[in-house]
């Protein structure tokens, strides 16, 4: 979080489901999941600049179709956390939109979670006197943890947050095909029995030791509805596994980006530049992984 002359500019980092287990479902029908959450040094950008009223501005490479209302989970967090807080105050949010949207990567809920920082600072809002594991987890699945901003584990519908730590930050390489997913639809679609909560007991320290922990039965129970869906991830990954000093392609979320892990960003950044050249209309970024987004 940075001062930009009269406001703030928050980032809001890709959120990255490094595995993602579907481990039931309540009676209410939402799914219970495990998942092992961390970042990426790619993100949106949020600015809060001082104003009468609530008002977002959508810019950058993915605004299009991007609503300015309640219905952008923007807005509502910001109304949520205005209610909540009894200001009476406005604020001008700008967003700066350089995630794909329906990505897997969390880009609204990290978007949301950033306002949120954002504004109980530009507001002045004290922590102490409210509770905001309720309004987060209102926007979404995702919201606690991207508002948690640290590699965590994540159960429960997403309320449930058990922090590890750092991760090695791992060159890394995200590929989206340009192609939106309804998460609704990808667990609807999934037919297979329900996984069980496997975690480490010690947090790897090194690139190779996390691949070896990812291999070992912690992959993502969505990727194979979410190819079903579209087979154009299947491409991904595999554009992605064939390229040099590839050490493990995976879906995030519930697609269709999707991720792979170098050893070094050299070979990050060929692999990157190979995927570009090979289908130019892709999404395509390398970039690092990150444990801690305060470090942004």
């Amino acid at each position: 979080m940075t001062h930009a002359s009269s406001g703030l500019s928050i980032t809001a980092p890709a959120k990255i489901n490094l595995y993602l287990h579907v481990t039931g479902m309540r009676d209410d029908g939402y799914h219970l999941i495990d998942s092992l959450v961390t970042f990426a040094y790619v993100h949106d950008i949020i600015m809060i600049e001082p104003a009468n009223s609530l008002t977002l501005i959508n810019k950058g490479p993915f605004r299009e179709g991007l609503p300015t209302t309640s219905d952008n989970l923007i807005m509502r967090a910001a109304e949520k956390l205005k209610k909540l807080s009894g200001i009476t105050d406005g604020a001008k949010i700008t967003l700066t939109k350089n995630l794909p949207i329906a990505s897997g990567i969390g880009g609204g809920s990290s978007d949301a979670a950033a306002a949120i920082r954002g504004l109980i600072r530009h507001w002045g809002i004290h922590l102490s006197l409210h509770d905001l594991s309720g309004l987060s987890l209102e926007l979404g699945a995702d919201v606690p943890i991207c508002l948690f901003g640290q590699a965590a584990f994540m159960g429960g519908v997403g309320e449930q947050i058990n922090p590890v730590h750092k991760l090695p930050e791992a060159p890394m390489v995200l590929v989206n095909p340009r192609v939106g997913i309804s998460t609704p639809a990808i667990f609807k679609a999934r037919k297979a029995e329900f996984s069980i909560a496997n975690r480490f007991d010690a947090t790897p320290t090194t690139l190779d030791s996390l691949i070896k922990f990812l291999k070992e039965d912690h992959g993502n129970d969505l990727m194979e509805p979410a190819i079903q869906k579209k087979p154009v991830i299947g491409d991904v990954l595999l554009q992605i596994k064939v390229t040099r000093g590839c050490q493990l392609a995976r879906m995030s979320g519930s697609g269709a980006t999707c991720f792979g892990f170098y050893h070094t960003q050299n070979e990050a950044d060929e692999a990157a530049q190979m995927i570009k050249n090979a289908h130019p209309k892709w999404w395509v970024v390398a970039t690092r992984m990150i444990s801690d987004v305060r470090s942004l």
